[in-house]
């Protein structure tokens, strides 16, 4: 005989035969035989070997490493210091994306568990992975469903499936009713039968879409990509060139390849190719976003991924679960209503023997709360809660001075009778506005033997009205408005019913609006579209609309940050820009999340904002350095490629340029505090500035190498010291301006940079080993004179591209703890609100 279903669907493939004694021995041979137990592979998309394959098997690392092995194989190793930032940059990937697929293989929706069985006609306890379809499972309250079944008619139970749906109410589930895999059994004990196992059950298919890789969307990955594209473009082409050109100033390539000069000839080609590599761009990234994961670590901030630090910075629309993120999942007394006449010394007792006696119910110990009580009154009789019944009750004797009978319980069941109905009316009215409402009512006599599985008599006086409502977390409503202050729309996506989603908006300071029922959304994608863009309350949203909702939003354009703590969240979590895991999260939650709040702390949000910030706008700093670097060496390379000139550098000597100028700089200017809000836009505006000012460093060593060269008397050591320090002092300015406005440690760190650039051409052992030297006088004076005329017109290049760059000015002094104070209009622009607003300048 097949099982009913819900809504009395059958059920096909299900049959009842072994309803008593289970699966024999040999039926579950059969099915575990065939691999249909309640077990699945947990690997992510991507192995450890895939992992070190796509960091370390690049163009770029390709490049890098056949030019780092052929200078060692020539004994040219002092050239060959690039290598080691290839190497770094290579390891921060595998190391970030191992990390990230651990989290995702930890993965789980369902606890390590155990279940009871029946097989051969006798209990036995198994582990949940050797279910078996067809399996006889007992259930009993506290149990965790691990696979899908389906609840025999032997009588309804209790089910917590907030953990899936997001529905904080218990849920009853009578005879036929499918339960998942993942869900709670609260009250009341049954059976079921496994429907479905592994990776077919409900949890599995939620965490199958959770554990697909995926990086976090950054905008500075993106705009560094697309630097790294065209690159790559020029760099085959460009290097021919070079190539060609070095071996045609070594006496043309049959002569270089004779007398041994092609050697020094690839040696100068190889110093052209590695300076059109941003290489240190990437490492300053990752440091930057490696700081500001170690300092909100220090704030219990979990950061999963480096580059979430940055995203928050740019989100423009926070979705927020409400169970477990707004409210931290308990319940609490609100307030009682009378109703009746029964004297006030009756109600009382009764209510702190019903909070004394809580059971499983977080609304029955809310009431011991609210009226706690150190002895209850001994009762005559009680009838325990059920959810079939939706009632419990208690009877107290003549002596107690609360005699009769007291039943609580939901008030569509207690005050279901005629002589009720102003009762029923002040609960409906209390109910629409999302409250959870209890009724209490009162019989003189005893409750009749039977009532429990009759129903309760009719001569049941209503006594009080019970509300109770969600603990909202101290934080939220501040915080809440920082982000309304910061231009950040925030939006409640909820599984809970659309009045209690309301009611708690209120609470949080969202005004008297209505959530939208979710079980209206349209189903025409560009019809949700508008839908989402309007509202901003949403209710009885199931796991899968959740993350329809956050594509909808990206599609519009949006960068979406969505916290969560329930299964139900996994979904939405994964397909926004960012997901944020609260301290009381699923592990499958938590695994998918990019940040996780480790204190339960919704305060942390704001920090997490200004880390942001710092890092987006130090990169942008930095970006302008390592971008003008690019800019020049490629405009060199094509420029002595094209005229077969000489390239003006060794490799060693640009190297040391690279450390002064850019590597150590930059780092420290990775560090620095900043804390405007951020606006799109972060490779337009720093292009804008490093291409003109790449190309006026590239003039400035051409002309400076040319003038050498012309002159006749002066050496090749010479004419490469000139332009070293050429490019030193043009690089230097460089800096400057992405430096400003300059503070104490700014000022500092430029300091030391020049103090190095005198000691480069001063101590001998840097003389030596870089082979570098002060040129002689006329040709140190030209030098000079151009570094000079380059440096403004850089200067006129930077003030005219509106450098400095984003975050600079006020914001500029620093964070520190950061409030929950709204920016000021001024250090936003006035442009609060308003995403793609101007760069600050």
């Amino acid at each position: 005989m097949p099982i009913a279903g819900e809504n009395g669907a059958p059920l096909p493939g299900l049959d009842l035969r072994h309803a008593r004694d289970g699966l024999s021995t040999a039926e579950v041979r059969e099915r575990t035989d065939a691999g249909r137990i309640n077990s699945a592979p947990t690997a992510t998309s991507r192995s450890v070997a895939e992992i070190v394959r796509t960091n370390v098997f690049t163009l770029f690392n390709g490049v890098v490493g056949g030019c780092f092995v052929l200078l060692l194989v020539l004994g040219e190793w002092r050239d060959a210091l690039f290598g080691l930032s290839a190497v770094s940059n290579s390891l921060i990937g595998i190391i970030q994306e191992y990390r990230a697929k651990r989290s995702l293989d930890r993965l789980a929706i369902l606890q390590a568990a155990t279940n009871t069985v029946i097989r051969n006609g006798a209990r036995e306890t198994i582990p949940a992975g050797e279910l078996v379809p067809g399996d006889l499972v007992v259930l009993t309250a506290g149990d965790q469903v691990t696979a899908d079944l389906v609840l025999l008619g032997e009588g309804p139970l209790e089910v917590d499936e907030s953990l899936l749906t997001g529905e904080s109410e218990p849920v009853p589930k009578p005879g036929g009713s499918v339960l998942l895999s993942g869900s709670l059994i609260l009250a009341d004990s049954g059976r079921a039968t496994v429907l479905r196992v592994g990776p077919d059950t409900f949890a599995y298919r939620l965490a199958a879409d959770a554990r697909r890789f995926s990086l976090v969307t950054s905008e500075i990955r993106r705009g560094l990509e697309k630097v790294f594209a065209v690159i790559t473009w020029l760099l085959l082409p460009t290097a021919l060139l070079l190539t060609n050109a070095q071996m045609q100033n070594q006496g043309g390539w049959a002569g270089a390849l004779e007398s041994g000069r092609w050697i020094p000839a690839t040696v100068g080609a190889i110093a052209g190719i590695m300076a059109m590599i941003p290489l240190g761009l990437l490492l300053m990234t990752s440091v930057a976003f490696a700081v500001g994961g170690l300092r909100l670590a220090g704030q219990k901030v979990l950061i999963q991924e480096l580059a979430a630090v940055e995203v928050l910075a740019r989100v423009d629309v926070l979705c927020l679960d409400k169970t477990g993120t707004l409210s931290d999942g308990s319940v609490v007394f609100d307030a009682v209503h009378d109703v009746g006449s029964v004297p006030a010394s009756g109600w009382r007792p009764a209510l702190e023997w019903f909070g004394a006696n809580a059971d499983a119910s977080s609304t029955a110990a809310a009431i011991g709360a609210a009226f706690p009580v150190a002895v209850p009154l001994q009762e005559q009789g009680a009838v325990p809660f059920s959810s079939a019944r939706k009632w419990s009750s208690v009877t107290f004797g003549p002596e107690s001075g609360a005699s009769g009978t007291w039943i609580l319980g939901a008030p569509d069941t207690v005050l279901g009778f005629p002589g009720c109905a102003n009762a029923q009316g002040m609960a409906a009215a209390l109910a629409s506005t999302g409250l959870r409402t209890l009724a209490l009512a009162h019989l003189a006599a005893r409750l009749p033997s039977d009532a429990a599985r009759t129903g309760l008599p009719p001569e049941l006086v209503p006594v009080m009205l019970l509300t109770f409502r969600e603990s909202i977390r101290p934080d939220a409503a501040r915080t809440l408005d920082y982000f309304r202050q910061q231009g950040v729309t925030v939006k409640i996506i909820s599984g809970d019913d659309p009045r209690t989603v309301a009611a708690l908006a209120r609470r949080v300071g969202f005004g008297a609006g209505v959530a939208y029922d979710a079980r209206h959304l349209p189903g025409q994608p560009h019809q949700l579209e508008e839908t989402v863009e309007a509202q901003s309350l949403f209710g009885s949203v199931t796991p899968s609309q959740k993350r329809d909702l956050v594509r909808a939003l990206r599609r519009r354009g949006h960068t979406v940050a969505m916290t969560g703590d329930g299964v139900n969240d996994v979904l939405a979590l994964k397909e926004a820009d960012l997901g944020i895991a609260m301290d009381t999260a699923s592990p499958a939650t938590k695994a998918v999340a990019r940040l996780v709040l480790l204190d339960g702390r919704f305060e942390r949000l704001p920090a997490v904002v200004g880390e942001g910030r710092r890092a987006i706008s130090n990169i942008e700093r930095v970006s302008l350095v390592f971008l003008s670097k690019t800019v020049y060496a490629t405009v060199l390379s094509v420029v002595t490629g094209i005229l077969l000139l000489a390239f003006p550098f060794l490799p060693r000597q640009l190297s040391a340029l690279d450390g002064l100028t850019i590597g150590l700089p930059s780092f420290f200017l990775a560090l620095q505090p900043g804390g405007q809000r951020y606006a799109p836009g972060f490779l337009r505006r720093s292009l804008a500035f490093a291409v003109p000012a790449g190309f006026c460093a590239a003039v400035c060593v051409l002309a400076v190498s040319a003038y050498a060269q012309s002159s006749g008397d002066h050496s090749l050591d010479a004419s490469q010291s000139a332009a070293t320090l050429t490019l030193g002092l043009v690089a230097a300015w460089i800096l400057v301006m992405a430096s400003r406005p300059l503070t104490g440690p700014k000022f500092a760190i430029l300091a030391g940079m020049y103090t190095g650039l005198v000691l480069l051409f001063s101590l001998p052992l840097t003389q030596d080993f870089f082979r570098v030297g002060w040129p002689p006088a006329d040709l140190l004076a030209f030098t000079v004179g151009v570094a000079i005329a380059g440096c403004a017109a850089i200067e006129v290049i930077g003030r005219f591209t509106g450098r400095p760059p984003h975050g600079a000015g006020r914001g500029e002094t620093g964070l520190g703890p950061l409030t929950l104070e709204p920016a000021s209009r001024e250090a936003d622009g006035g442009n609060a609100g308003h995403r793609d607003g101007p760069a600050s300048t």
